[in-house]
């Protein structure tokens, strides 16, 4: 299976650069997953394609002001830090740039130094990891996420130029848990309103946690999907949430992924016998056309990169020929696309 088969044209004026005001007021392209069909919508209309008894499973992780900006200490050259894993309380897997001059020792300086020469946080280079990360330890004075705050910026994909004005805009309204170098857009949508109206409806809503990383960037670089490799992420499902979700699935109700990442959760966690696993794990599950589902039934989610690991994953799960036409559709009608764009739900 070739890269190229999930290839499509899209023009660059369709990237959303700037989430919506209202974050419901979105389009909605519903797949009908069985015929093909589609239809337009807008998001504040998701809940007509629910049922009552259905579970909703949201990932409440957080985007973490993950990018850095700092000076190397010898020479003060500028340098970039994107966080990508926490590997240890003050250690982190990050993507570097310039990667040539951070060689193993050298010592970064983010933020103003106080009148002793000081500063509030400064990385150094342990080791250099695979395909060029590297392992950086922190010091700091007080709390690490509080230093992030005043001097990280949100890490937006490169395919966003614009400057976001409200942090919170790239975080779900569901948000918890800090550990994320890129968000789970399908959830963007979501208002707290509009999900006590589904719950209203009674439908289930169950939380689990997966922390985006350095998956979300990398593209598929190989010809043949099968030699790509995936980066860990890790996800958690607590038993309480696990519970719900084979309780839905044994009583003949659906479970609808809200997300990517929430449909990697599960299938990574779910055994063969279809029950869904609570505990915590890494996972580099790759889904793409001929995966055999455990336990999903509908998703919600953005549209996704040409020939991206996620256009791969949605058409493993609504066929390739039956995705690439609903974004044929969308293009002509000129939905926004990527992660502050409209939204599709299959089910």
């Amino acid at each position: 299976m070739k890269t190229s088969d999930f290839y499509y044209d899209l023009p660059k004026e369709l990237i959303a650069q700037d989430p919506l005001i209202d974050r419901s007021s979105s389009r909605l392209l519903h797949l009908d997953r069985a015929t093909g069909a589609y239809e337009d919508d807008t998001f504040k209309n998701v809940k007509n394609y629910l049922q009552a008894g259905d579970c909703l499973v949201i990932n409440d992780t957080k985007v973490i002001p993950a990018r850095l900006y700092g000076h190397r200490a010898e020479t003060g050259g500028k340098v970039e830090v994107l966080l990508l894993k926490r590997l240890s309380d003050d250690e982190w897997e990050t993507l570097v740039k310039p990667g040539k001059k951070m060689r193993v020792g050298t010592v970064v300086n983010f933020g103003e130094a106080d009148e002793t020469g000081h500063y509030p946080l400064v990385g150094q280079v342990e080791d250099i990891l695979e395909e060029g990360n590297r392992k950086i330890r922190f010091t700091y004075d007080g709390i690490f996420e509080e230093e992030l705050l005043k001097l990280g910026e949100m890490p937006l994909p490169p395919y966003i130029h614009h400057k976001l004005k409200d942090r919170d805009r790239y975080n779900t309204v569901y948000a918890q848990y800090n550990g994320s170098a890129a968000a789970p857009t399908a959830g963007l949508h979501f208002t707290k309103e509009l999900l006590e109206e589904i719950k209203a409806m009674g439908v289930k809503i169950a939380h689990v946690t997966l922390h985006v990383g350095l998956g979300t960037f990398r593209p598929v670089k190989a010809d043949d999907i099968l030699e790509h490799h995936m980066h860990s992420e890790q996800y958690i499902v607590k038993p309480e949430a696990a519970e719900v979700i084979n309780e839905t699935k044994k009583s003949g109700h659906r479970v609808i992924c809200v997300g990517t990442t929430s449909c990697r959760t599960l299938e990574s966690a779910t055994d063969e016998n279809g029950i869904l696993q609570p505990g915590s794990a890494w996972t580099s599950i790759f889904i793409y056309p001929g995966y055999k589902w455990k336990i999903m039934d509908g998703l919600i989610t953005n549209f996704h990169l040409p020939e991206s690991t996620l256009i791969m994953l949605v058409s493993a799960f609504a066929g390739k020929d039956q995705i690439l036409a609903a974004y044929k559709h969308a293009v002509e009608e000129k939905y926004r696309f990527f992660s502050f764009g409209d939204a599709m739900i299959i089910i």
